[in-house]
């Protein structure tokens, strides 16, 4: 089983605007593999043999919150599990985050760039907190991203900090722990209990480097992970089967470790 745990999807009636407004900020750096929505990404799915995508939504605006979540929700079925998300500045992340609890999601979604806010800001800490205390998953977005210009409000460092702040629970670094920052990754968060996702990688870390960050860290908390519909997921997925790592690491990195996480 291949399970695609950094997906982006969007409403049938925003996802033609929501994606090219994505591109446009982000300079065209990266192709569009889908449409954006719900149809495409499933068409991408079976083209490229992944068998479920984790859907993770970012909220932008507090007005957006309740509408984004139950869509999150209403989508959910055996090849789909969604995420939800918070706005951090928001003026009661208690009950913003019990909203989403409520509603069966199995995480939250955070993007310190598209949302404003320091990853280790000491605001934050009790948002991830209590997250994390309600069971959610949380998978954050960090390092580089092409639509912001350094320094990036999210880095390996700062997921450090957060997971030593922590009580418990599932953090997911996205882009392998930090984009382009991988060499502050094996610094500060190899051997931690931070999971990193591979989202966006395979064509931009250093292979030699991951099978580094792999074996310091453990395949256990390795996800695979492709950001579509910014990037290939059959292509990434054939560029880790490549790698000399074990078929017992490969399987827990395809699919193995996000059952677990999941419940599935």
């Amino acid at each position: 089983m291949i399970i695609d745990f950094h997906t982006h999807i969007f409403p049938d009636d925003l996802a033609h605007r929501a994606t090219e407004q994505l591109r446009i900020k982000a300079k065209g750096q990266y192709p569009l593999f889908s449409d954006g929505t719900l149809a495409g990404l499933r068409r991408c799915m079976a083209r490229w043999s992944i068998d479920i995508s984790v859907v993770q939504p970012v909220v932008t605006r507090g007005s957006q919150l309740r509408e984004t979540n139950r869509w999150a929700a209403s989508i959910g079925d055996r090849d789909i599990i969604c995420f939800g998300g918070i706005y951090p500045h928001t003026d009661d992340y208690r009950r913003d985050i019990d909203y989403v609890a409520g509603l069966g999601l199995k995480g939250l979604k955070f993007h310190p760039e598209y949302q404003d806010f320091v990853l280790d800001a000491p605001e934050m800490l009790p948002i991830y907190d209590y997250a994390l205390s309600k069971g959610l998953i949380l998978l954050i977005h960090g390092g580089y991203d092409p639509a912001y210009t350094a320094p990036f409000r999210s880095s390996p460092r700062g997921f450090s900090n957060v997971w030593k702040a922590m009580r418990g629970g599932v953090i997911v670094a996205a882009h392998l722990g930090g984009a382009q920052q991988w060499d502050d990754v094996e610094k500060y968060l190899v051997g931690t209990g931070i999971y990193l996702d591979t989202a966006m990688g395979f064509d931009y870390f250093p292979h030699d480097q991951f099978l580094r960050i792999v074996e310091g860290h453990g395949a256990d908390r390795i996800l695979f992970a492709t950001d579509s519909p910014w990037s290939d997921a059959g292509a990434e997925a054939e560029q880790l089967r490549g790698l000399p790592l074990s078929e017992e690491e490969k399987e827990k990195i395809l699919g193995g470790n996000a059952r677990r996480l999941l419940g599935i």
